[in-house]
């Protein structure tokens, strides 16, 4: 990372306000080229929300071509292409594997550390940052300037100031705030007159009113296999069966498209295909050829192997009383539609939505209203579905406000 950078003074020092994987890699970056580095923060130890996303594997990114890999942010995905360019799913294996962590690719083509754990890896780090000198602080809460325009914080001993050249603003959206990103910098910002669109869950479950039968059955259990529809918009994958409704990574997929119609209309309509790969013509002729004389549920199980979970979800979408003829049982296993009335809250989302908007950054990430002030990860306004690119955007914009902050410090 280092040869890409312009040189510049080695006495500067730099804040970096958050210590998440967007915040340690800007530290990363900028110490090493000499910066004096201090990472401020608010929680105990370092990168929680890092090692909550190492209990299902630590998913570091993805192998899909890099055109559809950056089609996945959405309407921010010209914005965020040179900096997931400059910082590509292949540098961040690279960067992995210079960690002493060689990843693997699994089989929907997601990366991860071959030891399937984020501690090693966030050791290592850690380990590289204090070799670069960086300096850590725990326990202090950024609460904005102070009269004098120093960075305030407020930590065990009471309150203390910061004078740095730089300083790089990486605290995270407002997901999991138990961990750390609670989004209380926001009003801070928004006093200074920076525009912050305002939060909302993303990559978080949905309510369905399920019957109570239904409920009591079957939650807890997978859906495997699916084609998710909404709004012209197909996704396949899997879900798992909730008390309150739906989650899993198909739902996440499409949960821009359906927080907005239920933010518009109190509900969105979710279409299932439960057995994506096979057309309706094709399983009404294997339906048929299975033979009358059995039960709907016998016949379902047999024929098409399906699990009670998802013949029953059938019955939530299309009632009790299942198409008898042939035809008719495969267009409802094909289209079982189930209302969504409600988005889980931020406290059970993955990640969020909201955040700094990008009209106000300059073509570097720096704020316009505060010169030297730049920001990184998950405190932008962009949102991604599982799947590696979350952690890949949040460690591309570190590393972009890491290079983009030393070129300011140079000029």
């Amino acid at each position: 990372m280092s040869d890409t950078v312009p040189p510049r003074p080695r006495s500067s020092a730099v804040a970096v306000i958050g210590g998440g994987p967007a915040g340690l890699m800007a530290a990363e970056v900028l110490s090493a080229e000499g910066a004096q580095v201090t990472v401020y923060e608010r929680m105990p130890t370092l990168g929680r929300k890092f090692l909550m996303a190492g209990r299902g594997g630590l998913n570091l990114t993805h192998s899909e071509p890099f055109e559809r890999f950056v089609a996945r942010y959405g309407e921010t995905s010209e914005r965020l292409e040179p900096i997931l360019e400059a910082f590509s799913p292949k540098d961040a294996v690279a960067w992995a594997n210079g960690l002493g962590q060689p990843t693997f690719i699994g089989s929907s083509g997601r990366i991860f550390p071959k030891v399937l754990k984020a501690s090693p890896l966030l050791r290592a780090w850690v380990a590289r940052l204090e070799s670069q000198g960086v300096a850590f602080r725990l326990r202090r809460t950024w609460t904005g300037w102070d009269d004098s325009g120093a960075l305030a914080f407020e930590g065990p001993d009471g309150v203390e100031t910061a004078r740095p050249d730089a300083t790089v603003l990486a605290m995270g959206g407002a997901s999991w705030p138990r961990l750390g990103s609670d989004g209380g910098w926001r009003a801070v910002l928004q006093a200074r007159g920076v525009p912050v669109a305002p939060f909302r869950p993303s990559n978080s479950g949905f309510d369905i009113d399920w019957s109570p039968l239904f409920r009591e059955r079957f939650a807890g259990q997978p859906l495997k296999g699916l084609a998710l529809r909404h709004a012209g918009h197909e996704v396949r994958g899997e879900a798992m069966v909730t008390a309150y409704g739906l989650e899993g990574g198909a739902v996440y997929a499409l949960s821009p498209l359906l927080r907005k119609a239920i933010a518009g209309a109190g509900e969105a309509m979710l279409e299932i295909d439960l057995r994506p790969d096979m057309l309706k013509a094709q399983i009404a002729e294997r339906l048929a050829r299975a033979g009358r004389g059995q039960s709907t549920a016998n016949l379902l199980r047999k024929a098409l192997h399906m699990p009670p979970v998802a013949i029953n979800l059938l019955r939530e979408a299309h009632g009790v009383a299942l198409p008898a003829e042939p035809a008719a049982l495969a267009l409802a296993i094909k289209t079982s539609k189930l209302r969504l009335t409600a988005m889980q809250p931020l406290e059970r989302a993955i990640s969020s939505a909201g955040g700094v908007e990008f009209a106000a950054l300059d073509e570097g990430l720096m704020l316009r209203e505060l010169p030297g002030v730049f920001i990184a990860g998950e405190m932008l306004d962009w949102e991604a579905p599982t799947g590696g690119y979350l952690l890949q955007a949040s460690l591309a914009t570190g590393v972009a406000a890491g290079r983009l902050a030393l070129g300011w410090l140079q000029a």
